[in-house]
């Protein structure tokens, strides 16, 4: 398990100031997925349209490149604004195999300081039931610090939505 106050200490730094939520997110997908031999595939899927996610930056190998709110593990992350620690991804209905390799899954929706929905942080691992709720929560606090600085500038073009409507 990661050293999730050394994590925070260490993503405080390397983000204080910034506010481009695409900055924002290709450094903590690189911190957070080089934290633990667990992740198997860090990064986020970005609302860019209503009910839509498209990869944002990752690690790891290739990821799918357009999600439906309506499919999967990241789908029912942003459709429904909950946590989502799924410990086999083959009993979950709907599981995008977006690699074959994925066990497991965790994904965590990702708000801006305003509340609105800017995507969704996944996390894949190639061991069955490799997350824990410690480690929902951890992410939770580290999400909601650092993006509370965001000024919605991946929103432009039609990111950010409200998370109970899909709706920009």
């Amino acid at each position: 398990m990661p050293d999730y106050p050394a994590l925070a200490a260490r993503l405080r730094a390397l983000t204080d100031g910034e506010h481009d939520e695409i900055a924002l997110m290709a450094t903590l997908a690189c911190e957070i997925h080089h934290s633990d031999a667990r992740f198997d595939w860090t990064g986020f899927y970005r609302v860019t349209e209503p009910g839509v996610l498209r990869i944002g930056p990752y690690q790891g190998g290739h990821g799918c490149l357009v999600i439906p709110f309506s499919r999967g593990v990241c789908g029912a992350a942003a459709r429904s604004g909950q946590v989502q620690l799924v410990p086999d991804v083959d009993a979950f209905p709907g599981h995008i195999a977006c690699a074959s390799s994925t066990r497991s899954e965790l994904v965590l929706p990702v708000h801006d300081g305003a509340g609105r929905l800017l995507g969704v942080l996944d996390i894949d691992s190639d061991q069955p039931d490799a997350f824990t709720d410690d480690d929902a929560r951890a992410l939770e606090a580290i999400l909601a610090e650092v993006f509370a600085q965001s000024r919605g500038t991946a929103s432009a073009g039609g990111g950010a939505t409200d998370a109970a409507s899909g709706v920009a």
